[in-house]
């Protein structure tokens, strides 16, 4: 759809998302994985694409290393 250079287009709201596969969702993070720098790059770009680590597997994660 090509917009006029004066017309603004509408984001997308986050209801007019839907959530990716499984299977997508794993490929991608393999993907992303395999071609980022290091971790902290690697967590920036899942958390980006919305496949990244919960909130609450990282809080539990850190209580089970303490």
């Amino acid at each position: 759809m090509a917009t006029k250079p004066n017309e603004t287009v509408d984001p997308l709201r986050d209801d007019d998302l839907e959530p990716v596969a499984d299977e997508t969702a794993h490929r991608a993070r393999i993907v992303v994985a395999a071609h980022s720098a290091d971790p902290d790059q690697c967590t920036m770009l899942l958390n980006m694409l919305g496949i990244g680590p919960d909130s609450a597997d990282l809080v539990a994660s850190e209580s089970e290393e303490s």
